[in-house]
């Protein structure tokens, strides 16, 4: 026994009371309708900010400058009083799920994938051992099974992990193929020679992070321009590698992206496959380079692979079925690629962070693995060690868990009901832009949710001025002043966004870069609509092109439009 003194009578007594603030371990009707009062009634607060704009709230700017003079309190709260303040720190969140919110891939959570976050809040399950996660690791392999299924791997032999975002799959594809290239040798010795990492110069800046962060360096990262559909040109890439073979450069991952994220730009996969195969051979290499499909956005259309076109029995319109065939032809068989990295948190409709990394062939992990005698306090026992092999030391089963309940909640009929209502919604908005002879949609050729445009002034014939803009160096500065008419086209929609008026949009600082013969020219920046709620209906359709044409006309009568 303690010796009794005031000091512990009282700790113990405000023990009591922190004990209610945590869910009880064991079943207590009384502190168990303690805990869903208190999540209800903070539903309640944050529900009492919804209005008619596509957001929570109003954006508070002052905050921020008041941040930084928080300091750490000295005594405790309550309950009731932090979940006040916590609702109100939800002011100026978007609505993701709202049909005016057309911004970027973010998509609404559907409530199983909540509810998988909210019990691994509760039980904070770490993912790297069984023995601390239960049956939250059978979702994980269970997760990864179906989407080695839904790509075309064999289950059986392939492999993977839910890790920290689509970053971390790349990451986990490039140091694989740094592994495969070294016989393993680089995770003891590290980087003894440049070795090189190439990707389009559309794909996402995360390659960036991993070249600089990996330690090879972003001189490292060869990037291969693009077509007009914003993919990464065959042709081009051929002569790259040609020439960095030919100078005994050793290539250790082509990084091919299955949807950009600007304009849904899909690489030639299996084009770039064959061309690594042929190379490799012609070459006489001792190894081949890892293809890595960063597919975080695209991977969903998969589950189209076998869908009927010819019966449609789901109904789509003709425009939507050419926009879902051709998407999935130029998606391939990813089944060909050595490596592929999924979001669903992008278009699985799970709530940050649910992203996996799968291996075509799971004894390639054994590359990333350590020695269980450094980690003297683990896998003592049980039936899933990935711990030994990821990144991460603690990884949260909430991914995982919430990526399960999605397939299991949609299945591929759900998934291809929401994907094909987004991509009939993204065509419908286009053709309603399409018919107007001052808006010129950039990325026509991209079959996807997303869509890029531009809005040109009064006289300006929309598609000529592109062609001009894109490759006539002697129209740089009008391409200038269009960058400019069209920010202030952007500013006026997201102003009439933030009253709860009209659709809110994004911006692209850089859809893509100018040519001028055969060089880089200035950025062509762009509007951008982002359709991922399955509440985006015609009327937000209608609204997007009627709201580009009333700012085109404000401009026009105020004082900007000189």
């Amino acid at each position: 026994m303690f010796p009794e003194c005031p000091d512990q009578e009282t700790y113990l007594h405000k023990l009591e009371h922190l004990k209610t603030v945590f869910p009880v371990p064991v079943s207590n009707p009384v502190l168990d309708g303690y805990f869903v009062h208190t999540v209800s009634r903070f539903l309640d607060l944050v529900d009492d900010l919804k209005s008619s704009a596509p957001l929570l709230g109003k954006i508070r700017p002052e905050h921020y400058e008041s941040a930084p003079a928080a300091g750490f309190p000295e005594a405790m709260s309550s309950v009731a009083e932090v979940t006040r303040n916590l609702a109100d720190y939800c002011q100026g969140m978007t609505v993701w799920a709202h049909p005016n919110a057309q911004v970027n891939v973010i998509p609404p959570t559907s409530i199983p994938s909540i509810l998988a976050f909210v019990v691994a809040a509760m039980y904070n399950p770490n993912l790297i051992w069984d023995e601390y996660s239960a049956r939250f690791a059978e979702a994980e392999i269970q997760s990864v099974a179906m989407l080695a299924d839904l790509i075309g791997y064999d289950p059986r032999r392939a492999g993977g992990v839910f890790t920290f975002s689509g970053t971390g799959t790349i990451l986990y594809g490039c140091k694989l193929a740094l592994e495969k290239l070294s016989g393993g040798r680089t995770m003891r010795e590290g980087i003894r020679e440049d070795v090189k990492i190439v990707s389009s110069a559309a794909s996402h800046y995360s390659r960036l992070n991993v070249a600089g962060w990996l330690g090879l360096g972003t001189d490292n990262l060869v990037t291969i321009p693009t077509t007009r559909d914003n993919e990464m040109s065959l042709s081009d890439l051929e002569e790259y590698l040609r020439q960095a073979l030919g100078r005994q450069e050793k290539v250790a991952a082509i990084i091919a992206t299955m949807g950009t994220t600007d304009a849904f730009g899909v690489d030639d996969l299996t084009g770039i496959v064959r061309l690594r195969d042929r190379l490799s051979q012609e070459f006489g290499l001792t190894y081949r380079p890892h293809v890595h499909a960063d597919a975080v956005i695209g991977w969903v259309w998969a589950v189209f692979r076998d869908y009927d076109f010819a019966a449609n029995p789901l109904g789509f319109h003709d425009r939507t079925l050419s926009s879902l065939q051709h998407t999935l032809g130029r998606l391939g068989d990813l089944s060909l690629a050595d490596s592929i990295g999924f979001d669903f948190h992008k278009t699985g409709y799970t709530p940050y962070i649910s992203s996996a990394f799968l291996a075509k062939e799971r004894e390639d992990l054994a590359l990333l693995s350590r020695h269980p005698l450094q980690m003297p306090y683990l896998y003592q026992f049980g039936y899933y060690h990935p711990g030994i092999y990821t990144l991460e030391c603690s990884r949260s089963g909430a991914g995982a868990l919430a990526a399960y309940a999605n397939m299991r909640l949609l299945g591929k009929e759900g998934y291809r009901i929401l994907i094909g209502h987004m991509v009939e919604m993204a065509e419908m908005l286009r053709e309603r832009l399409e018919q107007h002879a001052c808006i010129q949609v950039l990325n026509d050729g991209n079959f996807g949710p997303v869509t890029l445009f531009r809005v040109y002034p009064p006289g300006v014939d929309a598609a000529a001025a592109f062609q001009r803009e894109i490759s006539d160096h002697t129209y740089e500065n009008a391409l200038s002043a269009h960058n400019a008419y069209n920010r202030r086209i952007f500013t006026l929609i997201h102003e009439r966004a933030m009253r709860g008026e009209g659709v809110l949009l994004s911006w692209t600082d850089a859809y893509r870069h100018a040519a001028y013969d055969g060089k880089t020219g200035p950025p062509i920046p762009a509007l951008k609509s982002f359709i991922l709620s399955p509440w985006t209906d015609l009327a937000a359709v209608d609204l997007v092109a009627r709201q580009v044409l009333e700012a085109r006309e404000q401009l026009a009568s105020g004082p900007a439009s000189g």
